[in-house]
């Protein structure tokens, strides 16, 4: 099997060439992103191996279906850049990795709480100045709040176990509740409209989807503890960044600490560092002192890199041998 993995960056290749000492596969690396102006380069290749925010639509399926490609084998759990209307129509299977470090992403989220409430970021940046004074940067402990997870899955979870360990009280809200897992792990569900009048800090665990986007909006916010902490390492568009910022300027939320944005595509992932920022909204979010940013690096651990690579492969093996893709994403997921 020919493997052609778009958006590639060093450590992709370095964890699939790893993972591909056990399968043997042939594979091509590609700094472009999957669309229809670079899919061309998947001519002669029997799989493609795109990341999160790949845009596979009809015209790249089409051209996927002409080249005799049967399979995408996303190396992320998320989707929602792919037409799996048009892949249906196309006879592409769609695989993905559902779950590699819920760790990783899970410990990420606390690093950008813990570097926002302590003020962590500012602290650093006085003291490479020389500047010792604590003016300023009085924050708050974790212990004995509420935090809220939106969002109960695998990634979920393992943020609840960190926030209880800190000694937060565990709320939960999600579409699909598993009262085995609350009793397992230890936290109550509740509606999402008492999740956001109670938490002092609210956490973003869930997919992308039409029910799902833009869960923070300008009502949401409202329904919000006066300075509410909202941490996302998820999808961006879970949030809608002009009514995030309107919250940010009125001090209805206190801080927020954002691993993904919802236009993040063309600029996370790039050194844009010699080029004006063009996007207005993220350049206004970059302003505020309580805001905390980073390029969508909560599964960047060698440990998620690596099972996300040996997922990825083990998928294609399954499609190279004829098996039952197990990962399969369906039309009606």
């Amino acid at each position: 099997m020919k493997i052609a993995v778009f958006d590639a960056k060093a450590y992709d290749k370095r964890a699939l060439e790893l993972a591909n000492k056990q399968f043997g596969f042939t594979i091509e690396y590609f700094e472009e992103r999957l669309h229809d102006k670079s899919v061309e380069l998947a001519h002669y290749y029997d799989v493609v191996c795109p990341f999160v925010n790949c845009q596979v639509n009809e015209t790249v399926m089409a051209k996927l279906e002409e080249f005799g490609i049967g399979l995408i084998a996303l190396r992320a759990a998320g989707y929602n850049g792919i037409d799996l209307e048009a892949a249906n129509k196309h006879n592409i299977k769609v695989a993905r990795v559902p779950a590699y470090s819920p760790e990783a992403v899970a410990e990420h989220n606390f690093a950008l709480l813990l570097t926002l409430i302590r003020k962590v970021h500012r602290a650093y940046n006085r003291v490479r100045d020389q500047n010792f004074s604590l003016d300023g940067l009085e924050g708050f402990t974790l212990h004995g709040k509420t935090y809220g997870a939106i969002g109960a899955g695998k990634i979920g979870q393992a943020t609840i176990k960190i926030a209880k360990g800190f000694g937060c009280n565990v709320l939960a809200y999600d579409p699909f509740e598993n009262p085995q897992v609350a009793k397992e792990v230890g936290f109550d569900y509740v509606s999402l409209e008492t999740l956001l009048s109670k938490s002092d800090i609210i956490s973003l665990h869930l997919p992308l989807s039409d029910l799902t986007k833009h869960i923070i909006n300008q009502d949401t916010l409202k329904q919000t503890k006066k300075g509410v902490v909202i941490i996302n390492t998820s999808r961006g568009g879970l949030i809608n960044s002009q009514d995030l910022i309107d919250s940010l300027k009125i001090g209805q939320v206190g801080g927020v600490g954002l691993d993904v944005y919802e236009l993040e595509e063309g600029v996370f992932f790039h050194d844009l560092s010699d080029q004006p920022l063009q996007d207005d909204k993220l350049a206004r979010l970059m302003t505020f002192p309580n805001v905390l940013i980073t390029s969508h690096q909560g599964f960047l651990a060698r440990e998620a890199l690596d099972s996300i690579a040996n997922t990825t492969l083990g998928n294609v093996k399954a499609f190279s041998a004829g098996e039952k893709l197990v990962n399969e994403v369906h039309l009606n997921n």
